[in-house]
């Protein structure tokens, strides 16, 4: 079955309808392209969405926190008056201590118990040079890669533009850079903190949603990627789905055809040349191009089919590394959770569970083995606090990003779920008591989960590990890195691709322009 009212080679197909894929199909359309948006879940976000976990409570079932969103893009597409709105702005980070004598950060400062001159001293300078080193990558999200042959005009210059973003930083602070860029945040922290629960904290910025530990190499770039959009946390009213509800809005307002509950199964192949999709129900929608927001590994092998690719890159989209390592955890709660030392608006900021860095590494060390941390880390947020959106009036939701957890568990998260549920629940009791007594519903998101329902190899939400051999003009490898597959036709607009992880739309942008430059 054919639908021959797609079948005009001037219209272009979306695969996927996250938060990259709106923003491709807005900017395209905004271009004067006519563009279908094919999501397989009943509603669009991807991985960005707010749904109903327990009857009442509502949540946001991926990413809960927005930090990377482009400020562009939120001006080009008008997101505002879509609906976007802010329930929490700039919030700060609380790393929770179990005796109630918890550390603050705001900006560029840390308070708390035993913070001594010299740590406040040392974040002034660390949260300045990390600011710096973090601007210069974020001065790349919206370029496109330059390719590695450097045979083209814009090639070199790309590159020239960035070496003189790093020289112009003055010769110590890019010796700095240079010097920290690739190594282990674990170094880092050491070298310029005493206290353990501020190194412990602020690890967490290298290591949430990764397959790393504070010592591990390109943990200090995974924490220059977080702040590269300013390190300000946000938190959207009405969860993360209000954000992909707006990219939505205006994505139909510049005429995106956007159908839901309609999974792709293939992507048609004729004459060497990607032309068209079939649905897992038979239909078929043909386009002259087709722009994948899926993850490399499953818009190579599961959507296009590695017969279609040469051996050499088949290889290499095999080596990307994307085995998921951080879980979710949601609680319905029928009243607000006591944390010891802390009023009802500390309790809305964005609370640590990172005692030291040695229990981040540690936490870590399970993970390499096959097994879920017995002792994990946590970013935890309560929504419901300033968002009565989120659940019945008097009752709150809580939500959890929880590290460490590996996709490839040995023993298997059917037998390991509520185990690890209760090991999480037990942890965050330890600094909210009375916790378990208000649970009237808990869900549990492993990386298997987040693959089955969002449709992520590896339940890897960056779409693969965030790392300088992953990065750039190398992001998902060679021969992709610019947007362009090396298949006539097909198109890459995830995160998978420049400049990864994290809902900033900028991959979504960077793709829609190039295609048109292609299409010039």
């Amino acid at each position: 079955m054919t639908d021959t009212n797609n079948s005009d080679k001037g219209n272009i197909i979306i695969i996927g309808g996250g938060h990259n894929g709106l923003v491709c199909a807005a900017y395209l359309a905004k271009a004067g392209r006519q563009v279908t948006v094919l999501e397989a879940a009943d509603q669009v976000g991807g991985a960005a969405i707010t749904r109903e976990f327990a009857p009442g409570f509502k949540v946001s079932a991926g990413a809960h926190m927005l930090n990377l969103l482009d400020e562009t893009i939120r001006k080009d597409l008008a997101l505002e008056s879509h609906g976007l709105q802010m329930s929490q702005s700039d919030l700060s980070s609380i790393a929770l201590s179990q005796d109630g004598q918890h550390l603050t950060f705001k900006g560029n400062q840390v308070s708390g118990a035993g913070v001594s001159a010299e740590d406040k001293e040392a974040m002034l300078e660390y949260h300045r040079f990390m600011t710096r080193f973090a601007g210069i990558i974020g001065r790349l999200h919206n370029d496109i890669p330059p390719r590695i042959r450097l045979n083209e005009r814009k090639d070199l210059f790309s590159l020239a533009k960035t070496a003189w973003d790093i020289r112009r930083m003055g010769t110590t602070d890019m010796r700095e850079f240079l010097r920290i860029t690739g190594i282990n945040i674990y170094d880092i922290l050491n070298e310029n903190f005493e206290h353990p629960m501020i190194r412990g904290a602020l690890s967490m910025d290298g290591v949430l949603g990764t397959f790393l530990g504070p010592r591990s190499n390109n943990s200090v770039f995974c924490a220059l990627h977080r702040w590269s959009g300013g390190n300000v946390n946000n938190v959207a009213k009405g969860g993360m789905g209000a954000v992909t509800d707006a990219l939505a809005a205006a994505a139909r307002k510049q005429g995106v055809d956007i159908q839901t509950s309609s999974p792709v199964a293939r992507i048609i192949m004729e004459n060497g040349q990607a032309c068209g999709v079939e649905l897992e129900n038979g239909t078929q929608h043909r386009a002259g191009t087709i722009v994948s927001n899926a993850d490399p590994k499953t818009t190579f092998f599961e959507l296009l089919g590695a017969r279609h690719l040469e051996a050499g890159f088949v290889r290499k989209i095999q080596n990307v590394r994307m085995r998921g390592n951080a879980s979710k955890l949601h609680l319905a709660l029928n009243g607000i959770p006591q944390f010891k030392g802390l009023n009802q608006n500390q309790a809305g900021q964005r609370l640590l569970i990172a005692p030291d860095i040695e229990y981040v590494e540690h936490a870590f060390n399970h993970a390499k083995y096959g097994e879920n941390s017995i002792e994990p880390v946590a970013e935890i947020n309560i929504p419901s606090l300033n968002d009565n959106s989120l659940a019945p009036a008097g009752q709150h939701v809580l939500s959890a990003i929880l590290q460490y957890t590996p996709y490839e568990l040995k023993a298997g998260w059917p037998e390991a779920r509520q185990a690890f549920t209760d090991t999480a629940i037990d942890l965050i009791a330890k600094y909210a008591p009375g916790i378990r007594d208000q649970i009237v519903s808990a869900e549990l998101l492993t990386p298997v989960d987040i693959e089955r329902e969002f449709r992520i190899h590896g339940g890897h939400w960056h779409h693969g590990e965030l790392a300088l051999d992953q990065f750039m003009m190398v992001r998902p490898v060679p021969g992709a890195a610019q947007y362009k597959a090396p298949v006539d036709g097909l198109y890459l607009c995830g995160a998978g691709s420049h400049p990864g992880g994290g809902v900033m739309g900028s991959a979504g942008r960077n793709a829609a322009n190039a295609i048109l430059g292609d299409q010039k």
